[in-house]
């Protein structure tokens, strides 16, 4: 058993701490539990037109787009430039694919999650 004296907001309180026990006046703020993930989708059948998704992973501008459709791309290829908070962010393709669909251009300001760019 420990005895302590703890000052909280001007006021002094003395505490007797015993082996996972605690006694004394204390007050704790409510936890707010965390919001629960989403579950990854899953992945649409290799031949569907746009299958795989690029979002924007924060909200900005449209600095640079480096493909177009019909375009073959390689896993890490910088499909996109995006500005966010002063920095310029590389969007990487995902995958080995081919570009079904370019959805923004430069200038354009995009949201968080955003599809940007859908690949086969």
């Amino acid at each position: 058993m420990k005895n302590y004296t703890i000052t909280v907001n001007g006021n002094v309180y003395d505490v007797t701490v015993e082996e996972g026990k605690t006694s004394g006046t204390a007050a704790s703020a409510p936890v707010k539990p965390a919001a629960p993930k989403a579950a990854p989708k899953p992945a649409a059948p290799s031949g569907a037109q746009g299958a795989v998704k690029v979002n924007a992973p924060m909200q900005g501008k449209i600095l640079k787009v480096n493909v177009a459709v019909g375009a073959a791309v390689k896993k890490g290829d910088i499909l996109l430039i995006l500005e966010a908070m002063k920095m310029e962010n590389e969007i990487f393709a995902p995958q080995d694919g081919t570009v079904a669909t370019v959805e923004c251009s430069v200038g354009d300001s995009v949201e968080t999650g955003k599809v940007l760019v859908s690949m086969n």
